[in-house]
């Protein structure tokens, strides 16, 4: 493999869709909402894309096969037969890129992919990272390229114009292939601490907004749980740091990457 390849297993036909992209970052925002989704809608699978871009490294699976690193896309069918329903593409995976060659040809292979699947709309999915402490209640922050999605995202929730700096990886770079290529496309960003491998409570609330924008009827019961272990050991960790109690464990703590 000497180039960036995305490999169809399923052929599909998408009603104008939406795509998420969602794939390890900050607190690893983008693959717990991306990843939820994806669980909770039993989207299927119908693409892989392979680069020479991602690390070389394969998975050990516990059926004791091996596989290569890679981006999955996976498809969800609308169940609605109302005008203007929408099918979705959720795109998660084990990696980015790891040169900034190979970002760039990557994720305009992604969006590139999406518009010949007819897609006109993108959300990149990331974490925003504003402190060092634990945020109990996060915002939602938005970076668009399409001045029409504004309006309807603010009453969602998402907050335009407050958030600083620059999106690296995918989430950004997404956003500036789909300008180029005439997609509409907003990076959602929930707020975090930043200090946190995984944050439930920021991917928390970039899924409430989600839901609302995309019309979902989803769970969020698995995101609560990682949610509330994830504040148990913090609890513990400041009790600890304190003189209060032993460190904890984090034997038992499990989460979705």
């Amino acid at each position: 493999m000497n180039k960036t390849e995305i490999y169809i297993s399923k052929k599909i036909k998408p009603r104008n869709p939406i795509m998420l992209v969602g794939l390890p970052g900050i607190a690893s925002v983008g693959s717990l909402v991306c990843e939820h989704i994806r669980n909770e809608l039993n989207a299927e699978r119908f693409a892989t894309l392979y680069s020479p871009y991602f690390p070389y490294q394969v998975f050990m699976l516990p059926s004791g096969y091996a596989r290569l690193v890679s981006n999955r896309f996976y498809f969800w069918k609308n169940p609605s037969t109302k005008k203007g329903a929408r099918d979705l593409i959720i795109l998660t995976g084990d990696t980015q890129a790891v040169s900034s060659e190979g970002q760039y040809d990557v994720n305009e292979r992604i969006v590139k992919f999406f518009k010949k699947l007819g897609g006109k709309t993108i959300y990149t999915i990331g974490g925003y990272h504003t402190g060092a402490e634990y945020i109990g209640s996060p915002k939602t922050y938005g970076a668009t390229t399409s001045k029409n999605m504004i309006k309807n995202l603010e009453k969602n929730g998402v907050i335009f114009g407050k958030a600083a700096g620059s999106i690296a990886g995918s989430a950004g770079l997404i956003l500036a292939f789909a300008k180029k290529h005439k997609i509409e496309a907003t990076c959602l960003m929930g707020e975090t601490g930043g200090f946190l491998d995984v944050d439930a409570n920021a991917a928390k609330s970039v899924l409430n907004s989600l839901i609302k924008i995309l019309g979902l009827k989803i769970s969020l019961e698995n995101i609560d749980k990682i949610k509330t272990e994830t504040e148990r050991v913090l609890k513990e960790f400041e009790e600890a740091a304190k003189g209060q109690t032993q460190p904890p464990s984090n034997e038992n703590f499990t989460y979705i990457r």
